[in-house]
């Protein structure tokens, strides 16, 4: 006959704990929060506005978000590469052509603040204390005093250059490498290098508030409505696109516009000072 095996006990209760340590791990393992890529634009990145709203959101929702933040071609450029679920930027014309080519079904305003003209406290073209851009650019450009331009495709860049147009200026062409300096970069390294060299340039307000190495710079141009810079969420077409994620991204894009995620937006504050405006109150 067989001998009986016989199993200590406290084995058989140390394997049958084990079991269940792992059968308790399993589920956790398979509930991981849900992720979206939202391809952003650097300003409300580098002015900590996502920073501040989107944990509010993940708290509401559970669901994370991370953003690539770039100027604004970058950002569509990310999305058009189908490597982002939703776009946050603020180009019109550069909006409108990505929804043309059918990439986009909903474009969707969050917010706005506007852009101001930056430039040593000196102002060596006299440009301080008026509300037009256009002309602002042409006294630059007369007086040959230092410009940074973005040059990065961006938002803001975009803006500048309109405003280069309406001035009938070429600046590449009448400027570049003597006063007229197009570093390639984002709102912060522009900002720098305008503190640096004591030059002029455009900023987005939000960016300009949350910058902390001003130096010699202060703000000298403000209020034209040409300066106006609403910021859009654009959800993008699942027919162009796996559409796993879109839900999940549709659900950032009501949220931003929600009266939770407008409360949230309009409440961001630096120094006492409102960064961005909910997207109600834009100026017409």
């Amino acid at each position: 006959m067989w001998a009986k095996l016989s199993i200590p006990a406290w084995l058989f209760c140390g394997a049958r704990a084990a079991l269940l340590v792992i059968a308790a791990l399993i589920p956790l393992r398979a509930v991981a929060a849900p992720t979206i890529v939202l391809a952003s634009t650097t300003s409300v990145q580098d002015s900590g506005l996502l920073d501040r709203i989107l944990p509010q959101f993940t708290q509401a929702t559970g669901i994370e978000v991370h953003v690539i933040a770039q100027g604004t071609g970058q950002a569509l450029e990310t999305a058009r590469r189908g490597d982002a679920d939703i776009v946050l930027v603020h180009d019109p014309e550069a909006e409108e052509k990505f929804i043309g080519e059918g990439l986009a079904t909903d474009r969707r305003q969050i917010a706005w603040n506007d852009f101001v003209v930056v430039g040593p406290r000196d102002d060596p073209a006299q440009v301080g204390g008026g509300h037009d851009a256009v002309a602002a650019l042409r006294a630059i450009a007369a007086a040959k005093a230092p410009f940074v331009s973005r040059g990065d495709k961006s938002g803001t860049n975009a803006v500048e250059l309109r405003l280069w147009r309406a001035s009938g200026i070429d600046p590449v062409k009448d400027g570049i490498g003597r006063w007229y300096r197009d570093i390639g970069g984002g709102m912060g390294q522009a900002l720098n290098a305008a503190s640096a060299m004591a030059a002029y340039t455009i900023s987005d307000r939000g960016t300009w508030l949350s910058f902390g190495n001003k130096g010699p710079l202060i703000v000298l141009i403000e209020g034209d409505p040409k300066l106006i810079n609403r910021y859009d969420v654009i959800q993008l077409n699942p027919q162009k696109r796996a559409k796993d994620k879109l839900e999940d991204a549709r659900r950032l894009a009501d949220w931003l516009v929600s009266a939770e995620g407008q409360r949230a937006i309009g409440a961001y504050q630096l120094a006492g000072e409102q960064l961005f405006h909910p997207s109600a109150a834009t100026p017409k």
